[in-house]
């Protein structure tokens, strides 16, 4: 099919390699009919347009490959010939003047052809998928109108991970363009945390006789995926790859076969058309019904449509192919042909046919072929430029002017970059590389079996990475099986925040179970594959699935407990004053003079304080009650036990000296029981500076005691020393109570050391069980336990010394006379 539009005084040629036929079970192939007709538009646009190539006539050849490696050679040699003379290597004559060469659809017909043009430097358009050539120099010569085919890859990967379908089947069709396919996106996709339920390999070449292993094979997957749980398939094919789809449903005996095939969630590649061999007219296309497919980028062109629905066979000369085109879409045959079947008026709407057989629309491979011819036209119309330019410079005399060849076309063809008519940007990368990106469609097929493309995403390579893909969810179109609802495709449920996954050994990673996070943990996310700790600030809420801010807490007057505590110790405080202000407005009485009122003042005084000591420990911590806290506590109790015990052994010296002939008097005097006050105190001031010099209390911090609580508290600095001074007040209450315990039955009728000993017994059970409820107590309440322990002990030592005494004094105070106190029981 030639095609000269007007006689001007160059004439430039290209070769359109296509395929007509496919050796598929020998069926034509009709859709691919556009091919051509987007070849011929483009040229009849640029023969038209004045400025692009003026005095220069675009002219074309199409061969048919036939998907045959002999007749594609033979075909390629023809072009390097003179024309109706094949002399391989000899061209001959001016009528051939051949520019460059638009590749097949196929990719092994391409990597045929350019075999032979890259010896000749001619350079060659892809419209369809590229070959992989073992010789990367020759690569040189290739101009890919697709998109980078790795572009196509990391938008399925985006696709399957914006609907969260990690359980997929892979199909690749068994030829090298599948097996890369294969290399690439399986690590990638698994990279990614997608898990294949199966990879399959579709055989490709197929012919009559070896129809029953097709049919044994296609049986075969659609077994696997029927029984498959997973919803989506990824198909990576060629441009006639929809023909072993379509087969899948007629392969089951099942007759719910079609439903659970359509069931799927079909992922296509861009290769892949919409096609249908003629005996596949009636067939239904249910299944494809909701897939999503990339497809390359096509925009309308202005004057194609009714281009195209202007041919017919009377009316289009030079055209070799349409009445061909005609019977096989219209299922009839021309009146002269000696074939029977209905005749062709040649008067049928080629607007009319299905979709799989023919579109008015222009498709991605057509495009593709559209851009080709304007690349090639605005290289040459550059070429040319640069070309009159050179010569007028030579014509100066300056240079001497040369033909330029047609390897050098390249030169230009790297830097071609234009706007098409429909507005779209034709440039080409450093690697001969489109620099265009894919339109993401979803299929619909009508009740009437129409077909309808709705473009519901992109993927943009120039876009930023996290814009470069996007999707329009709402305008997609599910398979009917799905009822509209966004379709699943895991191996699993999703773990629950809460929980985290864990691999079923010997499974893919995306087969797991679900476990729920350990205690301290959380995970705030589905299909964690960990649970994680929270910061010390926060923890874990009941459901383990978020971190809760810990509330800041200590033992405050603003709550109950603390409340309570504070208004205790100040009672006591109270009562304690109130019994020192009695004892001195009775200091003469004897019951008074006869206890040594110096170590009763003392021993008051000292629990008065101890009472008064328990407000450092309530309030936020601070310094200043940190370093006072457990000094203060340690020095007071001291001295009030050192109290206790100078008048326990006071009793026992006292009851002793009036014995006759006792040597005991000499004992019983004021400074023996001030000496062992302040000898004791005076140790357990020692303890206390050194704690205090080493390694002193100070404001702290907890974040880890208790779950729900920051606690603020007062931080020992030395558990040494902490517990050295509570075991030094220890060993004072059990001298006093061991001296007390054997004085209790002394024969006097106010005998104090029966009621010492009875303190002494209450103080050591308070502070024998301080010990183990203050290691089990934590944050606020382990001060708490602390205070109630100083509140109890002094509160003993008070109640039981001093109560009987006041009772005597104040409710009784006739029996506080010198006679009853010197009275013996007998």
């Amino acid at each position: 099919m030639n095609n000269i539009m007007k006689k001007v005084q160059d004439t430039v040629e290209l070769a359109l390699f296509f395929d007509a036929e496919c050796n598929y079970f020998y069926s034509v192939v009709t859709k691919n009919y556009q091919h051509i007709l987007a070849l011929a538009y483009a040229v009849k646009e640029i023969n038209e347009n004045p400025q692009i190539l003026p005095n220069v006539t675009l002219g074309f050849h199409i061969y048919d490959s036939y998907f045959n490696s002999k007749k594609t050679y033979h075909a390629t040699m023809l072009l390097m010939s003179t024309p109706e003379r094949f002399v391989p290597n000899y061209i001959c004559g001016i009528q051939s003047n051949l520019t460059a060469v638009i590749g097949g659809l196929d990719y092994r017909i391409s990597g045929l052809v350019a075999d032979i043009l890259h010896i000749y430097k001619v350079p060659q358009l892809l419209y369809g998928s590229a070959p992989e050539m073992e010789d990367k120099t020759t690569g040189a010569s290739f101009y890919k109108m697709t998109p980078e085919e790795t572009l196509q890859y990391t938008g399925i990967l985006s696709l399957l991970l914006h609907f969260r379908w990690t359980w997929i089947v892979i199909a690749a069709m068994d030829n090298d363009n599948g097996e890369r396919f294969l290399q690439i996106a399986v690590p990638l996709f698994s990279q990614n945390g997608i898990c294949f339920a199966s990879i399959e390999r579709v055989p490709m070449k197929i012919a009559l006789t070896e129809l029953n292993d097709l049919l044994t094979w296609g049986a075969k997957i659609r077994d696997k995926l029927m029984d498959s749980k997973t919803n989506v398939v990824v198909f990576y094919g060629d441009c006639n790859s929809m023909v072993y789809l379509r087969w899948l449903p007629y392969l089951s005996e099942q007759k719910n076969a079609t439903n659970l095939l359509s069931g799927k969630v079909w992922i296509m590649t861009a290769q892949m058309e919409l096609t249908s061999f003629l005996y596949q007219r009636d067939w239904d296309t249910g299944i494809i019904h909701g897939s999503l497919a990339f497809t390359i980028h096509s925009s309308e062109l202005p004057e194609f449509k009714p281009y195209i629905e202007s041919k017919n066979p009377s009316s289009t000369e030079g055209d070799g192919f349409i009445r061909d085109f005609w019977q096989q879409a219209f299922a009839c045959v021309f009146p002269n042909t000696e074939a029977d079947g209905n005749i062709c008026t040649g008067e049928e709407n080629i607007d009319s046919l299905p979709a799989p057989f023919f579109e008015t629309s222009i498709t991605g491979h057509s495009y593709n072929i559209y851009n080709a011819v304007h690349a090639v036209a605005h290289a040459l119309h550059a070429m040319t430029s640069y070309r009159v330019k050179y010569s007028k410079r030579a014509q100066e005399g300056r240079l001497k002017p040369q033909k330029q060849q047609v390897w050098q076309l390249h030169h230009f063809l790297r830097r071609v970059s234009f706007n098409n008519s429909a507005g779209d940007k034709i440039a080409f990368d450093h690697n001969g590389q489109l620099l265009a990106g894919f339109d993401f469609i979803n299929w619909i097929v009508s009740s009437n079996q129409t077909f309808h493309r709705v473009q519901v995403g992109s993927v943009d390579p120039e876009a930023v990475p996290d814009k470069a893909f996007t999707i329009n969810e709402d305008a997609i179109t599910w398979n009917n099986w799905f009822n509209q609802a966004q379709p699943l495709s895991v191996c699993c449920e999703s773990c629950h925040p809460g929980s985290s996954k864990k691999v079923k050994e010997g499974g893919p990673f995306c087969c797991y179970d679900c476990i729920p996070c350990p205690e301290g943990k959380i995970s705030d996310q589905e299909d964690m594959n960990d649970c994680n700790k929270c910061t010390d600030e926060k923890y874990p809420s009941k459901n383990q699935d978020k971190c809760i801010p810990k509330i800041v807490t200590f033992l405050s007057y603003e709550e109950p407990l603390g409340l309570s505590l504070g208004c205790i110790a100040l009672s006591f405080s109270l009562i304690t004053a109130l019994v020192l202000g009695t004892f001195m407005k009775h200091h003469g009485t004897p019951i008074i003079i006869a206890n040594n009122r110096d170590l009763t003042y003392t021993l008051l005084v000292s629990l008065l304080l101890c009472f008064l000591s328990a407000f450092l420990f309530i309030g936020q911590p601070q310094k200043l009650t940190c370093l006072l806290q457990q000094a203060v506590f340690g020095i007071i109790f001291s001295v009030a036990v050192s109290c206790v015990l100078a008048k326990t052994v006071t009793v026992v010296l006292a009851f002793m000296a009036t014995k006759p002939g006792s040597r005991m008097r000499k004992w019983v005097r004021k400074s023996l029981s001030n000496s062992i006050v302040l000898f004791c105190s005076l140790m357990q001031a020692g303890i206390s500076t050194t704690w205090l010099a080493t390694s002193p209390p100070f404001p702290d911090v907890d974040m880890h005691s208790v779950t729900e609580e920051v606690v603020l508290e007062c931080n020992a600095g030395s558990v040494t020393m902490f517990y050295s001074v509570l075991g030094y007040m220890g060993f004072l209450a059990i001298a006093s109570f061991t001296v007390a315990f054997f004085a209790r039955k002394l024969p006097d009728s106010f005998n104090e050391a029966k009621f010492i000993t009875f303190s002494m017994l209450v103080f050591c059970s308070v502070w024998l069980s301080f010990i183990p409820a203050y290691i089990s107590s934590k944050g606020k309440y382990m001060v708490a336990v602390e205070i109630f322990a100083i509140l109890a002990s002094s509160g003993g030592l008070l109640g039981c010394i001093y109560l009987p005494k006041c009772y005597l004094i104040v409710l009784r105070p006739e029996l506080n006379n010198r006679e009853h106190l010197i009275r013996r029981k007998l």
